[in-house]
């Protein structure tokens, strides 16, 4: 398919919390927007007293997000009992509605180990009232480590195509230490599902490492086109990253003809840190909405979202 070369303008950054709700201290990380006619809703991660994350969200003018209408007062869901996947934290990745009129938000679980910092899993709420209220369809996750997948998933696109339920999702290949930082190493994976909740795992890698110094690669987001599909996504160094501007997480892009074989091709994907500011030493987290003629890429910015997020737009392509 043809390469989309087309550069993004950006706009400036949206929103960070002011820090005056224990339950959002910090953060407004992995931006994923809902378009409901009129308005937007746009759900984040944002962190508690105790750096827990939990989703939120606020609402816009469609095609307005600059114009903050409402910011909602408390998180979506409760953590896990003690001893489950989600009891240490929650983030959003991705909202589709089924043909039955139920909305399925896949989400992160986190929770911490001994040997390791951290162990992610992907669960699902779901609700039935149009998003009035989010209920756990389970206790336990959808996706988790499994015996050819023994380290964790995180991040998770999914779409719905003539019946069949895609998903685009994170998958740890290890930890790797270096002095005393112990850091995960993950791509991108491919999955599919009849339904939604049963998917058929077959170990296909979408995006892979470029090389040996690469160490996360997540956070994919697609765009269908008529001749294929484009995909964003980060990417960082194995080391150094939470620190370093060099080796910290920058926006990928890759173009496919079937969504499952993908060819990186990252210098087209039209974004880059700024020369300084909110978003001069990492951008990540990137999420993909067309809205008419303007095609929005929703991101975050320096410190994994601590600087909130904000977007770039461009000129839609014609259909």
């Amino acid at each position: 398919m043809q390469t989309s070369n087309r550069q993004w303008q950006k706009q400036g950054q949206i929103y960070v919390p002011a820090g005056d709700k224990p339950w959002s201290r910090s953060h407004a990380q992995l931006p994923l927007v809902q378009q409901r006619e009129n308005r937007w809703r746009i759900y984040f991660a944002t962190r508690n007293d105790a750096g827990q994350s939990n989703i939120s969200f606020l609402e816009t003018p469609a095609g307005n997000p600059f114009d903050i209408l409402t910011i909602h007062d408390g998180v979506l869901l409760p953590f896990g009992e003690l001893g489950t996947f989600d009891e240490s934290g929650i983030m959003p990745l991705s909202l589709v509605r089924a043909e039955n009129g139920r909305w399925h938000l896949y989400y992160a679980g986190w929770t911490q180990r001994k040997t390791i910092p951290y162990h992610n899993s992907i669960g699902l709420a779901v609700s039935d009232d149009d998003c009035r209220s989010f209920r756990k369809l389970y206790q336990g996750p959808l996706l988790d480590a499994r015996r050819d997948e023994p380290f964790f998933t995180g991040t998770a696109h999914v779409r719905i195509e003539n019946g069949l339920w895609r998903m685009w999702y994170q998958s740890c290949t290890g930890w790797v230490k270096q002095g005393q930082a112990i850091e995960p190493l993950y791509h991108i994976k491919y999955a599919e599902s009849n339904d939604g909740i049963e998917w058929k795992r077959e170990g296909i890698v979408a995006i892979d490492y470029r090389d040996q110094e690469e160490g996360g690669i997540c956070s994919a987001t697609i765009n269908a086109r008529s001749d294929g599909y484009e995909m964003w996504y980060c990417h960082r160094n194995a080391f150094d990253y939470r620190t370093n501007p060099r080796n910290s997480y920058r926006i990928g892009y890759a173009t496919s003809r079937d969504g499952i074989a993908w060819q990186r091709q990252d210098s087209q994907a039209g974004i880059d840190v700024s020369p300084e500011g909110w978003d001069s030493t990492m951008i990540a987290y990137p999420h993909f909405v067309r809205d008419r003629d303007t095609d929005y890429l929703f991101y975050n910015g320096n410190g994994f979202g601590a600087s909130g997020f904000g977007v770039a737009t461009r000129a839609g392509e014609r259909k």
